[in-house]
């Protein structure tokens, strides 16, 4: 998906106070153009050259108009729940043209609006939701749990264990501490994120990207240790 096509789709749902119809992977296939100009970003030898500078000019583009297309898709949505909600007509062709995480998001909000009519309009008695667990038990490898010697912790006495932060497989690039020692244009670290510095700023980078930077005079590494 590029980026004027993506563009063009944005123009349209600008234009009508309805939604579109759109391909039901159209974030998906934004997302993967997104991955295939950061692949080219990284295969250039000088991430600060002109090829580089609008490559990363490109990302930036194609990320804020899917942001923007969220953003008015999601606003035509709510007014669909709030006119379900109080019994006014809309139009149901606007529904199926929903892409279905869109259709989930209208489905949670009209349930949570229903209930909540019930309890201030209605009376219903008010039934508080427990909040999802943020830790999850630590599970025993295999088919069956191992038998339980005497003197050994119970289940119930083991500590929880968090549920992990980082998804399983994310590359994860070591950073250092850095003090910017003069304005520059932004460019992509080799974690993807776009990063803007200026003069005076201390702010935490990839390795790589400051070892690069620090060589040309543009930052100070500051880590006090390693």
């Amino acid at each position: 998906m590029k980026l004027d096509d993506l563009r063009s789709i944005l123009l349209s749902e600008r234009e009508t106070g309805r939604l579109t119809s759109v391909s039901p992977d159209l974030f998906e296939k934004g997302h993967a153009e997104l991955a295939a100009i950061t692949k080219k970003v990284y295969a250039i030898d000088n991430p600060f050259s002109d090829e580089a500078r609008a490559l990363i000019d490109e990302t930036l583009a194609i990320r804020e108009t899917l942001q923007d297309l969220f953003a008015i898709r999601s606003r035509k949505i709510l007014a669909l729940t709030m006119m379900h909600a109080e019994g006014n007509y809309y139009d149901r062709e606007e529904v199926k043209r929903m892409i279905p995480p869109e259709k989930a998001m209208f489905d949670q909000i009209t349930a949570g609006i229903e209930q909540c009519q019930e309890v201030l309009l209605h009376n219903a008695p008010h039934v508080t939701h427990a909040p999802l667990p943020l830790f999850t038990e630590a599970e025993p490898e295999g088919d069956e749990a191992a038998p339980i010697e005497d003197g050994e912790p119970q289940q119930e006495d083991l500590p929880l264990t968090p549920a992990p932060a980082v998804p399983k497989g994310a590359i994860v690039h070591p950073c250092t501490l850095v003090r910017v020692l003069s304005d520059m244009e932004s460019f992509m670290g080799v974690d993807g994120r776009i990063y803007t510095l200026s003069k005076g700023d201390i702010v935490t980078l990839p390795e790589r990207n400051a070892a690069v930077l620090s060589e040309r005079n543009i930052v100070l590494n500051i880590n006090v240790c390693k």
